[in-house]
């Protein structure tokens, strides 16, 4: 999976990172909290923070150490909430870390390591866009141009089937929203149930 966006609802101030299959058009919208929503943008913009965010920390500490990233994988969706496995590499054996699905990419845009999900997870809250289905989702549409996003460095992409997939608000004060997008959408009027 690649990150295609890191994005922030302007009025509700709610942050997800919308990731992609490599090799697909389906995305996995994950709500975030808003400094790990920073962490991941920054780095995906070249955004150096003049000393070392905590996740910076990390990535540095793990390399000092001979510790490498082999991947992170977005490995479960239980009680609502997404969860994430950091695989490591220390000295010929593997080490697999519980993680939160966002410190784990973080983590990952940093050491430059390969994220995916599992299938299960795919399947539950991933969203694959249909050609005919525009119409549907355009009342979306005013929904993604209240939002500001961050992109990889490169600058913008033309607008595409990722930018009519945002889910509706999770439901405000939630600081972070890890539920699958079915169970998002239809929380606010105007929602897609």
């Amino acid at each position: 999976m690649v990150v295609e966006s890191v994005r922030v609802h302007m009025l509700s101030s709610q942050h997800v990172v919308i990731l992609r299959e490599a090799d697909d058009e389906r995305y996995l919208p994950i709500w975030i909290g808003s400094w790990e929503a920073q962490s991941i943008a920054m780095r995906l913009q070249g955004v150096e923070a003049e000393r070392p965010l905590t996740h910076d920390l990390l990535a540095t500490m793990l390399d000092d150490l001979g510790v490498s990233v082999r991947h992170i994988i977005v490995s479960d969706l239980a009680d609502e909430t997404f969860r994430a496995r950091i695989v490591l590499v220390h000295g010929g054996d593997d080490l697999e870390i519980d993680s939160r699905p966002s410190d784990a990419i973080a983590l990952a845009v940093r050491t430059a390591a390969p994220i995916f999900a599992t299938e299960a997870v795919l399947d539950r809250a991933g969203v694959m866009p249909e050609a005919d289905e525009d119409e549907k989702l355009s009342v979306f549409r005013e929904f993604v141009n209240s939002l500001e996003g961050d992109r990889p460095e490169g600058g913008s992409r033309p607008a595409g089937p990722s930018d009519t997939l945002l889910p509706d608000d999770p439901e405000p004060g939630d600081a972070e929203d890890d539920r699958p997008l079915d169970d998002r959408l239809g929380d606010e009027p105007g929602g897609m149930r």
